[in-house]
């Protein structure tokens, strides 16, 4: 992947070498940031299973539900940016081990949790431990990784165990759900978290700390106070209707704060998000492609959950079976994706897998209440199967496009607008299906929008590379 060579030779590589730099280390460094950005993608989609178990328990409808999920998104989302700064400034080991200590501990908030209120609560905490973990991983794995070729197989192998959990997080749920409980699928990151801690401490090696980087603060809640209410403003707008006060209220208080963050960054010293970082037309692009994608892969997913369990009557574990097929097809893909960029480039495998879960959307628009699953089992593995293609050279490409100092920031501005279009395709696909009576036209305006978005995020790094006259 060429890509991966631009700005580095300016750069000093024997600072990315960790000081205890043997191959056994760097491997078990690893494993340890694998299982952090693993178990941050299985809380990502393990909830979706429980939605129809956690309503019948703590009541609601799907506005609360919608909220359980979009809570954990919102915080990881909001508060990415600063975590990778903070690891910039005290260090990438230490700022990560206390993500891991927050998550674990969340996680059994969330498990005793004797209301839907608390359990949002909860979640919220998780999700800010969450973006702690995901930038901080990533600097990490910049560190130990010198040479660009392993970095980028480390990426993949990296990408390849996040989205194995997130695909297999419905069927871990179903099963945890029909075995012993909702609450089961929170308490099982808590041997996850304590290996990933054991690992973290004993064999990753700590970045060098930056005392000059300051936090933004100012930006922070601006950028809170954004995606909240323009997440707020999407959810309650299927539950109140789009012309309600509120609504229309949240709306606006969206736009402000929106002009308000962009407005201190501009001017901030030292901003969250900074925005020179966009004079990177790849960066700019690949940014682009992640917010996009994942309007469209996470919206679907809590979807299909619902689908699956209020529409064709499955149980939990039925439903957690039914994504066995999407989980199986990540691994392989993610492997294979940097051996294919390295032959035709990160580019255009990005547009091919984008594409092919563009394909797999427009398929499954045939679907109506009791279709056989057998008739939408193909489409569901061409959209994982696709999101595993494009991911590894996505992350790759945009780290590859920046300079190392800032890899950590870089790192946190996928994730974040990764992330803000997790938390945007949950509040609209949850809102077009609000109403049980027209589901399946919300499902299927759902599909056509995945698709749509999917064929831009295409466009946009296809041509966008082109124009430019980038090879990769």
């Amino acid at each position: 992947m060429r890509v991966n060579t631009i700005k580095y030779e300016a750069f000093d590589e024997a600072a990315a070498v960790p000081t205890g730099g043997s191959r056994l280390a760097t491997s078990l460094t690893l494993a340890a940031m694998s299982l952090g950005y693993g178990v941050v993608q299985l809380d990502v989609t393990i909830v979706n299973t429980a939605l129809d178990a956690m309503g019948r328990t703590l009541g609601g409808g799907v506005a609360e539900l919608q909220w359980v999920v979009s809570a954990y998104t919102i915080a990881f989302a909001a508060f990415i940016l600063t975590a990778g700064a903070l690891g910039d400034r005290i260090g990438a080991k230490r700022v990560f081990m206390t993500g891991f200590a927050i998550f674990t501990a969340a996680s059994l908030a969330c498990a005793v949790s004797p209301n839907a209120i608390v359990l949002i609560g909860a979640r919220l905490v998780q999700g800010l431990a969450a973006a702690i973990l995901v930038p901080n991983s990533l600097a990490l794995l910049n560190h130990a990784f010198a040479d660009v070729r392993a970095r980028g197989r480390a990426v993949a192998v990296w990408a390849a165990g996040a989205s194995l959990a997130l695909t297999a997080g419905p069927f871990v749920g179903g099963a945890l759900i029909t075995l012993v409980g909702w609450r089961a699928i929170f308490l099982v990151n808590l041997p996850i978290g304590l290996m990933g801690l054991w690992l973290s401490w004993r064999h990753a090696s700590e970045t060098t700390r930056a005392a000059s980087r300051e936090l933004d603060l100012p930006g922070q809640l601006a950028a809170i106070g954004a995606l909240g209410a323009l997440a707020g403003a999407i959810i309650e707008g299927g539950a109140l209707g789009w012309r309600h006060p509120l609504v229309l209220s949240a709306f606006a208080a969206a736009a402000v704060l929106a002009v308000l963050f962009v407005w201190r960054e501009s001017r901030a010293a030292q901003p969250m998000l900074p925005l020179s970082l966009f004079s990177h037309r790849l960066f700019t692009l690949t940014t682009i492609v992640g917010l996009l994608v994942n309007v469209a892969i996470y919206g679907l997913i809590f979807v299909l959950s619902l689908y699956f369990q209020r529409i064709n009557g499955l149980s939990a574990w039925w439903t957690g079976l039914a994504f066995v097929p999407m989980m199986g097809a990540v691994l392989p893909v993610n492997l294979l994706s940097p051996r294919l960029a390295e032959r035709i480039g990160a580019c255009p495998t990005i547009v091919i897998g984008a594409c092919v879960s563009a394909l797999g959307c427009l398929g499954l628009l045939r679907i109506e209440a009791g279709t056989s699953y057998w008739a939408m089992c193909a489409q569901l593995i061409a959209i994982s199967g696709g999101l595993g293609l494009l991911v590894p050279p996505l992350t790759s490409t945009l780290l590859g496009s920046v300079e190392k100092a800032r890899s950590g920031i870089a790192a946190g501005i996928l994730n974040a607008t990764r992330q803000t279009g997790s938390v945007l395709g949950v509040a609209l696909f949850g809102s077009l299906v609000a109403s049980n009576s027209a589901f399946m036209t919300g499902l299927h305006q759902s599909l056509i929008i995945s698709a749509a978005v999917l064929l831009l995020a295409a466009g946009v790094i296809g041509l966008g590379a082109k124009e430019q006259g980038h090879p990769t």
